[in-house]
């Protein structure tokens, strides 16, 4: 088993921070596991040229090599580096992708009807590329299995990696930043507080090491032997 974070993400906005308005562009924490056969990249949120030149840096790889790629919700700022994995099949939860689908094709429906073609073309954009993630298996390779953690979207989905001395999670944006980890807080735009309150306590109880989603690879404070 490789465990490794390729590139390390950031809020466009961090309200702990005290920001109310974007300060930067925003992409997901990208990880890549490799175990078995499988070289899994997860939450490609960086461009497709700078994932790549991440994937080169920190881990000696090409687009060509990684078999899967895993999406822990289908943000943009989590999938803008998608187009660089054409070869790799695509994951999302089953959740996410039916609690996003709908309501998408709703929306380019509405679209459609007002006449605005340039939204309608982004929009086909997405429903297109979400037709082409498959719905995840709940064990991606040896060690590595589906953790839902629905709340901050209908259907957002961790992965554990379980491992002879630890468990790390992989958290999404369940668990975004070191701040909301200490704090105890979720994002301020979860689709239902209630539910991602009760994802990030599980993750709390399950996990001895944490992956952010807009952050670093963290000790779980709550376990940490020091």
């Amino acid at each position: 088993m490789d465990l490794r974070v390729i590139s390390i993400g950031c809020l466009d906005a961090n309200s702990l921070w005290g920001e109310k308005e974007a300060a930067r562009s925003g992409h997901a924490t990208t990880t890549l596991i490799r175990s078995g056969d499988r070289a899994i990249l997860v939450d490609p949120g960086l461009p497709a040229p700078m994932i790549e030149a991440r994937l080169a840096e920190r881990a000696n790889l090409k687009a060509k090599d990684i078999t899967h790629v895993f999406l822990t919700c289908f943000r943009p700022d989590v999938r803008r580096g998608l187009p660089a994995f054409e070869s790799a099949v695509w994951w999302i939860s089953g959740a996410e992708r039916e609690g996003v689908g709908v309501p998408l094709i709703e929306q380019l429906r509405k679209v459609n009807e007002l006449d605005e073609p340039e939204l309608s073309h982004a929009l086909e954009l997405d429903v297109a590329m979400l037709k082409r993630c498959d719905a995840a298996p709940d064990q991606l390779a040896e060690g590595v299995s589906l953790f839902p953690m629905p709340g901050v979207t209908p259907g957002m989905c961790g992965l554990v990696i379980a491992e002879p001395r630890h468990t790390t999670l992989i958290c999404g944006d369940a668990v975004p930043t070191v701040e909301h980890l200490e704090r105890g807080q979720v994002v301020r735009w979860a689709a239902n507080v209630a539910l991602a309150q009760e994802s990030f306590k599980e993750a709390i109880e399950i996990a001895d090491l944490l992956i952010l989603g807009r952050d670093n690879l963290v000790v779980n404070p709550v376990k940490r032997p020091f």
